[in-house]
């Protein structure tokens, strides 16, 4: 690949305005950088000049219709979609027009999704085919009138976005005429929803730059570069990892709607593929979809994929990949490294592993300022841990990892709520909500992450609101009261738990109530991310002074056998009903935790 040594945009940036904006009208218009493909699916290609034009034209009619209620300026727009090159083409149309683009969560409805769109106050609601319906359902609740309502793909008539838009004059209308600055916003990214709707980031033209050039650097991409992003457009993941880079470095972004364990290898091969950006699980899902087609032949993985001339995949960076998954994944697909990153969606820290980091770390802390917290304020102590790596001194060690500073880094606050701003940065501490401890090695401190407090489930590389998911779990008839939380997942990330205190009378039923969480799933009212991996079956809860059910407890005792005796039942994927966890279930478990090096997020203290 290409060293920035030689990098035309290099250049460009010392004196190009960093705005996305001015960036991509640099690009577009340089003699050789305009025609290279910006965008590549398997049936299409974008150059940066088709881009610019297209983004251009729309523009102009977003501006039209996207204006601020209050006062007629440049607004918002909202984008329900899945990863199509048009997704990045109103991307860059807000950015021309100095708009705001509001990513929604593909799997928010109902009135989550709702009221996700009212708080946005978008004037513009773009939405993929496959979505409408979800859209339809809410359409009276929404401020948005359903004229302003444009499929961004498949359209008929005025709902066809593309019908308004004057492609053959987008040379002759040029860029309109709009202020946009560094500091304009450009995309809000919504992270999890807590004990109500999901925040919207704010992130600026510059903080989006900033971005695309410290991943770019990081994982040396080059103007030859092929970014994959098959993780959704609407989070973080994949417009900070991958299209931010590729745009950084005059580079191409291969895309796929959704990812596909099964087409990532073909995708790789026929796309040219240099680079992709992860987020946990998917790497586990790839390869063992490679396993189920090659079993033990490795002479045959070396063969077609490993030394296949047409792979190019050489860098990978995501998190919660376990540490023998980024060993069969360097190994499998000849990768010069496999980047463990942790950073919050907000942006105000980061953290990256080496290949010379301990096994199972996020990375090297070179930020003085990130420290790990207890619930008083008071900073954590380094990790004690014995032969396996499980950690003597849990109270002691593991706590909220915080960045300690009087700025808040990259974080721009949450759109709209400064409670929830004030709330994430106060007194001078930036709290990420997750949860992790310090070992230290040779003077060095590295960082561990150890999964989500008690508000927040991360599953399949998603955020979401537990609370959300316990609300729904409670409208089942035999449900007094429920509690969900993240639990150990031998992959990564969590499986998700459910804690239900049954009426009195009642009884579990393990198929009933597998069934109504399948019908909750296909009506709309839940996300299958949502639907539990375990439900632990109660007594009784117990509260915090103000009435909350105490869920630290719960979570800390999640599925184990040792904690408690109350009664567990649990499905695996393909699973049509549940049953009881035995001790036997418990350790194959056990086994799985073991053989993934996860032992100490199964079992924190030895028994």
């Amino acid at each position: 690949m290409a060293t920035n040594d030689t990098d035309p945009i290099l250049t460009m940036l010392d004196t190009v305005d960093l705005t996305v904006r001015h960036q991509l009208e640099a690009r577009a218009d340089h003699p050789e950088i305009g025609g290279r493909v910006f965008l590549r699916t398997r049936d299409e290609e974008w150059t940066y000049r088709r881009f610019r034009d297209t983004a251009c034209a729309l523009s102009h009619f977003l501006l039209r219709r996207a204006v601020d209620r209050s006062d007629g300026a440049p607004g918002r727009v909202a984008i329900l979609a899945d990863n199509h090159p048009e997704f990045v083409v109103v991307f860059g149309a807000c950015a021309i027009g100095g708009l705001n683009l509001f990513g929604i969560n593909t799997g928010l409805r109902g009135e989550t999704l709702s009221g996700v769109l009212n708080q946005s106050d978008a004037t513009v609601l773009i939405v993929d085919p496959v979505y409408l319906p979800r859209v339809e359902q809410v359409i009276d609740d929404l401020a948005i009138d359903r004229s302003d309502v444009y499929l961004l793909t498949g359209g008929v008539g005025d709902d066809d976005l593309w019908a308004h838009i004057d492609l053959g004059n987008a040379e002759a209308l040029g860029l309109p005429d709009v202020e946009v600055t560094p500091e304009t916003p450009l995309v809000v990214v919504y992270s999890s929803g807590t004990t109500g709707l999901p925040k919207g980031i704010n992130n600026n033209h510059l903080k989006l730059l900033t971005a695309g050039l410290f991943v770019a650097n990081q994982v040396k991409l080059g103007t030859d570069g092929v970014a994959y992003a098959c993780m959704p457009l609407f989070h973080s993941n994949s417009m900070f990892m991958a299209v931010m880079p590729a745009f950084y470095e005059g580079a191409t972004v291969a895309m796929r709607e959704k990812f596909s364990a099964s087409g990532f290898v073909d995708d790789v091969l026929s796309m040219g593929v240099t680079y992709w950006n992860y987020v946990g699980e998917p790497a586990h899902y790839i390869l063992e979809s490679i396993a189920a087609k090659y079993g033990d032949d490795f002479d045959a993985i070396r063969r077609d994929l490993t030394d296949n001339p047409r792979n190019r995949l050489r860098i990978t960076m995501g998190n919660g990949a376990s540490p023998p998954d980024i060993d069969r994944m360097i190994d499998w697909f000849g990768l010069d490294d496999m980047y463990e990153f942790y950073g919050s969606t907000e942006a105000a820290m980061s953290v990256v592993r080496k290949k010379s980091d301990p096994r199972g770390s996020v990375g090297e802390i070179t930020d003085p300022a990130v420290r790990i917290l207890d619930v008083d304020g008071a900073e954590c102590s380094p990790a004690e841990v014995d032969d396996e790596g499980r950690i003597l001194n849990y109270d002691q060690a593991v706590g909220e990892i915080c960045r300690v500073a009087p700025d808040p880094g990259l974080f721009q606050g949450y759109f709209n709520d400064e409670n929830a701003t004030e709330s994430k940065f106060r007194d001078g501490v930036y709290r990420s909500g997750d949860l992790g401890h310090v070992l230290i090695a040779d003077d060095v401190r590295y960082l561990f992450f150890d999964g989500r407090t008690d508000d927040w489930i991360r599953k399949d590389g998603e955020n979401f609101s537990a609370f959300q998911v316990a609300r729904e779990i409670a409208k089942h008839p035999g449900v007094a009261l429920a509690a969900a939380y993240g639990a150990p997942c031998p992959i990564s990330d969590e499986w998700l738990m459910a804690a239900v205190l049954l009426e009195d009378g009642a009884e579990f039923d393990p198929q009933g109530f597998f069934d109504f969480c399948e019908h909750s799933c296909a009506d709309g009212a839940m996300d299958r991310k949502w639907f539990p991996d375990f439900v632990r079956v109660v007594d009784d809860f117990t509260f915090t002074e103000t009435k909350k059910i105490l869920v630290r407890d719960l979570k800390r005792a999640h599925y184990s056998p040792r904690y408690a005796d109350d009664p567990v039942f649990w499905r695996r994927r393909g699973d049509t009903t549940y049953r009881r966890l035995s001790r036997n279930d418990y350790d194959t478990l056990r086994a799985e935790f073991e053989s993934a090096e996860r032992l100490a997020v199964l079992e924190p203290r030895p028994a």
